[in-house]
């Protein structure tokens, strides 16, 4: 069984990284780091490292985007997802297949190159789960 090694962020959706960075910066005392954009995904993100985990920061690059859909319904941002380390997102995603809980979308890259895949949220607990492969 392949199993979860780790947390690798929490995902707030906002409209704007730049506002939300300086927001949790001021109310929060954490920093962002670079802006990053992943085409493939229809997002800019950033993320705050806190040594044992990230908040990732992702907002879209522009109206075609799918995170639109979300900030549509939830304007101001909100929990988007979370992320989690497996060592073999294949295996990862066939246990997590025999188990029911379905991929949704294709398996992609992140910004570092990662290969990641998106779990339904209907199938765990009304929450959007990325896995991360992690060697």
């Amino acid at each position: 069984m392949t199993h979860i090694t780790g947390l690798s962020h929490v995902a707030i959706a906002v409209p704007d990284i730049a506002s939300a960075a300086a927001a949790l910066e001021r109310k929060l005392g954490v920093k962002a780091g670079p802006i990053h954009e992943n085409a493939a995904q229809g997002v800019r993100l950033a993320y705050i490292d806190l040594g044992n985990a990230r908040i990732e920061l992702i907002a879209p690059i522009g109206p075609d985007a799918p995170l639109n859909k979300f900030l549509e319904k939830n304007p101001a941002g909100g929990l988007h997802h979370v992320a989690f380390n497996v060592p073999d997102i294949e295996a990862a995603l066939a246990e997590a297949a025999d188990a029911g809980a379905r991929q949704t979308g294709k398996t992609g890259l992140n910004v570092h190159g990662e290969r990641i895949a998106f779990l339904h949220p209907r199938d765990l607990l009304g929450a959007l789960v990325e896995l991360e492969e992690k060697h």
